[in-house]
């Protein structure tokens, strides 16, 4: 099975809006796997929801959050919460996901919550074995460790997550992969001084959930490691969409997916100066679960809402 196919398959059973940008399947060479935990293909494919542009949903300022993502369309909408998802990737690429266009992607685990989402994106397949989020080892080998045993890829796989679960997910132990997750030092490829600056950084900013950092710290890390290493395949994952939805902030999690949107694009366009990825290059973009919708299980996900497949 070639590379493509192998984690296109894994990719688009599971994805609730999965993006691909790049050449065709035989022209790829590199592949970019970036995942933003919980995004609800309600944003993704109408953008902002007008119900909850409001105080009760946790908006600071509803009349600000409103002039900045508000239009009378949802392709305007969307496209000012995603523009480069919706002016490049749908443009040179692929989207799936959108059930209003009959294009439902539903994860099939039954659990619908990170870890068994993740492994199924992951592995290829729901494991009922694993219905938690407990930092148990994966019993089951992802498409990252299954590409780092084909020669041409040995050691050029690389990992940086937001959560602090993912070496667990990726089983680093067994693997042997190149995992980076939560507020963990980054030691990897790079320039000292800036990946000393990083790590201070990152060492004196408060988390705001437990388990979690930034995301910006974990882009910050894998660009590094990107410019030094230069790996045939690199897995992205941040976490602020799901954080802020779960605390109930509207506003921060429109703010967090914009932000995933221009990060997807910074790293996109850096790879496309960068001879080794021009123009050989897949990103494949995709969530690990959706979520409620309503006044508040827009902010839940789990076996009790079954639209958050």
């Amino acid at each position: 099975m070639s590379l493509w196919r192998r984690l296109g398959c894994a990719s688009a059973a599971v994805a609730v809006a999965s993006a691909l940008v790049g050449a065709p399947a035989p022209h790829t060479e590199n592949v970019v796997l970036i995942t933003t935990d919980g995004l609800r293909w309600q944003e993704v494919f109408g953008g902002a929801e007008e119900a909850l542009l409001t105080k009760e949903a946790g908006v600071a300022e509803p009349a600000e959050l409103k002039r900045e993502f508000w239009r009378d369309t949802a392709e305007a909408r969307r496209e000012a919460l995603l523009p480069f998802l919706w002016t490049v990737v749908a443009r040179q690429g692929q989207l799936y996901g959108n059930p209003a266009r009959g294009s439902a992607a539903r994860v099939t685990n039954g659990f619908n919550f990170s870890y068994p989402g993740y492994n199924e994106l992951l592995s290829g397949r729901a494991d009922p074995r694993i219905d938690s989020n407990d930092k148990k080892p994966n019993p089951n080998v992802t498409v990252l460790e299954w590409l780092d045993r084909r020669a041409a890829y040995r050691g050029r796989v690389a990992a940086f997550c937001s959560w602090d679960v993912f070496p667990f997910i990726i089983n680093r132990e067994r693997s042997g992969l190149l995992v980076n997750a939560g507020f963990e030092p980054v030691t990897s490829a790079g320039p000292r001084d800036r990946l000393a600056m990083l790590n201070q950084l990152q060492a004196d900013t408060t988390p705001y959930v437990e388990g979690v950092r930034h995301d910006s710290f974990t882009v910050a890390a894998a660009r590094e490691y990107l410019r030094a290493a230069r790996p045939r395949v690199l897995y992205l994952s941040l976490d602020e969409t799901d954080d802020w939805a779960h605390l109930g902030r509207y506003d921060n999690y429109l703010h967090a997916a914009q932000r995933f949107d221009r990060f997807t694009r910074e790293l996109w366009d850096e790879m496309q100066g960068m001879d080794q990825y021009k123009g050989r290059t897949t990103f494949v973009i995709t969530t690990d679960h959706g979520r409620g919708s309503g006044p508040t299980d827009w902010k839940s996900h789990g076996e009790k809402i079954p639209e958050s497949r």
